[in-house]
This record gives structure tokens, sequence and C-alpha cells, in this order.
């Protein structure tokens, strides 16, 4: 490049062919080197012409991208960008001049790798970015539509992008660029965008909630039933069994157990899953998975919780069966029956096998199935 253009960028400027991705990465490279400014109306690019040169800059070879971005930030201390379109042209003009260090540009090259921050490759052909430093809204934009064009010309199908709350800032310029909403938890939002000109094939958002019903009798066949204190049944005198959500993480056994000891103070251990209930529409427009368990108390001594629970007892299981509700109502009328079934042993449940899952990363979890007393997998496994 001529020195003399840099001396006298009024009287000059250079072009340069490229490609999309390799304008991209000099792009990149110069904004990892915190020499970027934007400015957006044709207005200023005007004014600033009349005494600022500005430089279009257009590669062939990702080499020769590699040389001219090197060549720009080992002679400038600032450089703003005109105007991007659509990664067909960058248009750059030089602001000042002041010579780097050549281990500072050497450690500046050895960042091009990185095309967006924390963006890594899904095993689908797709990439996941996770932004977690702070941005200017206006830089994201324009790093995020270079990116998508990178990513075009790579093949990329699906692109995943985590916000946390703290960048909030971030969502309305990634939702002008074609974003939705996946799903969202407390700390961050989960946003996708299908590159291919097609329908896209991303997973759907959890379809489903998850929560436990637990049977619980002893040895006078009784069985441990609460009041509430909230929701639907709240008043209406109605003894249930006690219920609750599964947590995130958390094994449908474990959910069980935790709730009867939060809510009863009983302590329980799992004996077999029952039943499985599907419903749909049941909160903000998901269904539900409802797993009824029968589990055995280890202590009797009830210790109600005052917030969610009204009242808690051991109730004899005709009487529960009897309750009004319980004949209307088929799905719990149905769990009843089955409550009877398993209590003059004519009902087996599913009993619960330890197994490892290499999808959940080797973790341990459970098979639930029918083991006809040990037929299908012995007991002592």
């Amino acid at each position: 490049m001529d020195e003399h253009l840099l001396q006298n960028p009024v009287q000059h400027s250079k072009f340069y062919v490229c490609q999309y991705n390799e304008a991209a990465l000099m792009l990149l490279w110069i904004i990892r080197a915190g020499k970027l400014e934007f400015i957006s109306t044709s207005n200023q690019v005007q004014s600033y012409n009349l005494y600022i040169g500005f430089l279009v800059f257009y590669t062939i070879f990702n080499n020769f991208a590699a040389l001219l971005a090197s060549y720009l930030l080992s002679t400038v201390s600032r450089i703003q960008i005109l105007e991007v379109s659509f990664i067909r042209e960058i248009r750059i003009m030089v602001v000042s001049h002041i010579k780097l260090s050549s281990s500072s540009v050497e450690e500046i090259s050895n960042q091009q790798i990185d095309i967006l921050i924390n963006a890594v490759d899904d095993a689908f052909g797709g990439v996941i970015v996770e932004m977690k430093e702070p941005m200017n809204s206006n830089v994201f934009d324009t790093l995020l539509r270079v990116s998508i064009s990178c990513w075009r010309e790579q093949g990329k199908k699906g692109i995943w992008l985590k916000l946390p709350i703290e960048l909030a800032n971030l969502v309305e310029a990634a939702v002008k660029q074609g974003f939705w909403y996946h799903h969202a938890e407390p700390t961050y939002l989960m946003l996708a965008y299908w590159i291919p000109e097609t329908a896209h094939t991303l997973p759907a958002n959890a379809s489903h909630t998850v929560g436990i019903g637990a049977f619980i009798m002893n040895k006078k066949r009784e069985i441990l039933v609460v009041q509430e204190n909230n929701g639907r049944f709240k008043g209406s005198g109605l003894w249930k069994l006690p219920t609750g959500t599964v947590d995130v993480g958390e094994d449908i056994v474990e959910a069980a157990i935790r709730e009867v000891k939060e809510e009863t103070g009983i302590k329980v251990e799992f004996m077999e899953l029952l039943a499985v209930r599907q419903s749909h529409n049941v909160s903000f427009g998901k269904s539900n998975l409802f797993f009824v368990f029968m589990l055995r108390p280890l202590s009797f001594d009830i210790q109600k919780q005052d917030s969610e629970i009204a009242a808690a007892k051991w109730m004899p299981f005709e009487e529960y069966a009897a309750q009004s509700y319980m004949q209307k109502n088929e799905h719990f009328n149905y769990i009843a029956k089955i409550c009877a079934a398993k209590i003059d042993n004519d009902y087996t449940g599913f009993c619960a096998l330890p197994a490892t899952a290499v999808s959940s990363r080797r973790r341990k979890s459970c098979l639930y199935f029918n083991n006809h007393g040990g037929e299908v997998v012995p007991n002592t496994i």
C-alpha cells in the first residue's frame, strides 16, 4: 500500500476486490483491535470526506486480507466505518496514523479465528453464539450481520444466540435481523435464526411441564392426603394426593420424595411408578406429564407446610375414593381405581432401573418398566 496515501487521504481512494468472507475477516480483525467508530448518515459521510478520504477495500484471497488488515492496524490508531452494505463493500476511513509495535499486530492477527465472541459449531451444521461481554448495540448489529454472511458462505444452517439478561440491549438488533425467541430462563434469552431458504428444522422449545402425585399408604390402609391453600382446589374441601412439579435436572422420583417431605414432613422411599397422565394446554399453552408414584412411608408424624398446605392427614382409602370430585373427574377416578387395584395386589406398576445415559453426558438416569417380578431383568441388578 502506498504510504503517500495514508499521509494524504483526502486526495486518494483505493479499491480492492474481495469475497464476502474475506472482507468480514478483515473487518473483525479491525474491530478486535478496538479501533472502531460508526458513522451512519450520508450527511456525516459527506462532511468527513471534506478532510478525510475513505478507502473501499475488497480482497480476493485470505492471505491478502490478512496482510491488508495487519498493515492498517500497524499504521492507524482509529478507524471509522462509514457504511457496510451487507458486506458487499466496506467503506473505511483513516483517522490518524500511529505506529503499533509488531508484537501488537501479531497478537491481533492471532485472533482472526474468533469470528464472533464465543461462537462454536454445534453438532447439526449450525453455530452457537454466547454473548458475555457488554457491547454497543450498533457494533453488535454490524458484527452479527457480517457473521451471518460468513456462516452462509460456509454452509451453516441454524444459529443459536444466547443473550444474558445483562445484554438485553442487543435483543432488538438480533430480532431486526430475523432472529426469533426460542426460550427464556431467569438469567438469559435464547434466540434462533435459520440461514437456508427452507423450512427450519431447529428443535422446538420444551413442550411439556412435568408433575408428580404421591400415593402413600400406612399399615391401616390409610393414605396421606392434603388440602391446598392455593390453586383451583383452594377452599373446595377436596382431599387429594400430595402433588408438585419437577425442578430442572431433578429425577421424577426425587421430586416426588421431596414434595411429600416439603408438604407434609413425611419421609418416604420409592416403591413403584403406577401411572402416567398426559394433558394439554395446561400452563401457558404447554402440555403436562403427570407421574403417579407409590411411595413407602418411613415416618408418620405429619408436619404440614403452612404456606401451601391448609390441612394434611391420614385418611381411609375408601373415604378418599368416595369423594364426589373423585367420582365425577375421570382422571382422578381412574387413578383411585389403579391405587385400589394395587392395594389388592391386582396391579403391578413400573420399577426403576438405574442406567447410564450417553446422551446426558454419562449421568445416571432411570429406566421405568414392568419387570414381572424379576423375569425381564434380575432384581439383583
